[in-house]
């Protein structure tokens, strides 16, 4: 059966009594989480959930997100996940944009999940004690998937391209089982045995697929942390003996500068995986020389389920390098000026393209965008790299106008919406700032309009009302006007934040 929940009914069967998902004292095992889902399976039809439906589920890392997810799948239906600090403007664009019939939220986030629900018209259940208690996965319920097909979608990512109008990826079941299959047999090396830091969103393709999917896969047990905090996760890491550790660098930095780090003791950790964002060398370094871990890095897209390429642990790695390509993946390294689509020779920087079994089936209702984006079966990944002799692949940098936050997408038009929304605004630019931990930081250059005004705080907070954390600009400045090209397009690169700008 193609049905991505058909890895958890397995795992049941397998491995019953074993530990799969735990939340400090709250442990869930095999049994009672498909017991759980198999519940939200039943739950869900009563409310009209029919297979192919759109479900979104606005969960932090708890272990009611694997039942809901689990159960979403199981039931036929397509899961929608979104960001937990969603506003609630966002919550209603991606409900009306995917369609979804229902949103499945926290009690922590019932107010905006409720608000953007209204304003799209779709029902939203808060899934409060009473609920979460029929879920809980006590009774003895079977779980048996219903009927997909290998290209039927699963999940359904929402990411950006260069517009910066969120679309919906459609990951298939068979997107999504591969990948994780893959990761587990060829990457992670993970089984029965082992432990897995869950402190990546789990609604991002990164936790979703390396920690979620492959650990419910591999019979592992996934260990939660709903805000990432290092004194918190130092904390799992050593009360769980974690053996392995998923994480953006951002993480990386805040637990080897945090004052436990030196008396902590990670013996049990046998593996560490970065992706998100680049990992600095010195930083990697400095990890492994501190915990005694080996640090993998890998390079995924929410378009390609996640994964592409890997620094393998059977393979020699190279630091800085995001690896070569996984098992039955393809990466290209094209010139993107050339209408032939050549492969550019080693040594030289082009665009990533990527083909296999990890691909997307396409951009939920936006053809022109997915036309635009695969082209013959490979995915335009819009990320400009260089391969060396022996095929590993290093980014160098972005086509995209997109910034990093701290392993975060940050889109920058999304952000400009949302500031020419503000009455004195005329025009407006959000760029990539470096920042030493992040990576990058959001920047906002500004120009108002005759007679207006606005300061740079009354701009900032204006944003930070209506978008979630990561995306606000911390630094904003005032400008007389933005530099402009021949045809009045902005020119972003010729922007430059003031040598001190305003810090929020």
């Amino acid at each position: 059966m193609a049905n991505l929940a058909t890895n958890l009914s397995r795992s049941a069967a397998q491995h019953p009594d074993r530990p799969a998902i735990r939340l400090d004292d709250e442990v869930h095992r095999y049994r009672s989480l498909a017991a759980g889902a198999a519940a939200a399976v039943d739950w869900l039809r009563e409310r009209g959930v029919r297979p192919g439906d759109r479900v979104a589920l606005q969960l932090p890392n708890l272990p009611l997100f694997a039942v809901c997810y689990y159960g979403i799948l199981a039931a036929g239906a397509v899961v929608v996940p979104l960001n937990p600090l969603f506003k609630p403007r966002e919550v209603a664009y991606h409900l009306a944009d995917s369609q979804a019939t229902l949103l499945l939220a926290a009690p922590g986030v019932a107010e905006p999940a409720t608000a953007g629900a209204g304003r799209a018209g779709v029902a939203c259940q808060v899934l409060d004690p009473d609920t979460a208690a029929r879920l809980a996965g006590t009774g003895a319920g079977r779980l048996d998937p219903a009927p997909r097909g290998p290209e039927d979608t699963a999940v359904i990512l929402y990411t950006s391209g260069t517009t910066g109008v969120p679309k919906g990826a459609e990951l298939t079941h068979a997107n999504l089982s591969r990948n994780a299959e893959v990761v587990r047999d060829t990457l992670q090396h993970t089984g029965p045995e082992d432990v897995i830091f869950g402190g990546l969103p789990l609604y991002h393709s990164f936790g979703q697929t390396s920690a979620l999917n492959t650990g419910v896969a591999s019979g592992s047990c996934l260990t939660l942390l709903p805000r990432f905090e290092p004194g918190k996760a130092l904390e799992i890491l050593q009360r769980d003996r974690v053996t392995v550790f998923l994480g953006v660098p951002t993480m990386y930095a805040a637990l080897l500068h945090h004052p436990a780090a030196a008396a902590a003791d990670l013996s049990p950790l046998r593996l560490c995986v970065s992706g998100g964002a680049s990992l600095p060398v010195e930083l990697l370094h400095g990890f492994e020389d501190r915990f005694g871990c080996t640090i993998l890095e890998g390079y995924g897209l929410s378009e390609t389920s996640p994964v592409v390429t890997f620094n393998h642990p059977d393979r020699p790695r190279k630091p800085g390098s995001i690896g070569t390509p996984i098992d039955g993946v393809q990466a290209r390294i094209v010139n993107p000026a050339d209408p032939d689509h050549r492969d550019l020779p080693p040594g030289e920087v082009g665009e990533v393209w990527i083909r296999g079994h990890n691909v997307m089936k396409g951009y939920w209702r936006r053809p022109e965008a997915t036309a635009e984006a695969v082209v013959d079966g490979w995915f335009r990944s819009g990320d400009l790299a260089r391969a060396d002799p022996e095929g590993y692949l290093f980014i160098v940098d972005r086509i995209k106008d997109l910034v990093i936050r701290g392993g975060y997408n940050v889109y920058p038009r999304e952000v400009e919406e949302v500031l020419y929304e503000h009455p004195a605004v005329a025009e407006a630019a959000v760029i990539g700032i470096p920042h030493p931990t992040l990576g990058q930081e959001v920047g906002a250059a500004v120009a108002l309009k005759p007679g207006a005004t606005a300061t740079a705080d009354e701009l900032r907070s204006f944003v930070k009302e209506q978008v979630a954390p990561q995306k606000y600009p911390r630094h904003v400045w005032l400008l007389e006007e933005l530099p402009k090209g021949p045809t009045g397009k902005l020119l972003k690169r010729e922007i430059t934040p003031p040598a001190s700008v305003t810090s929020g």
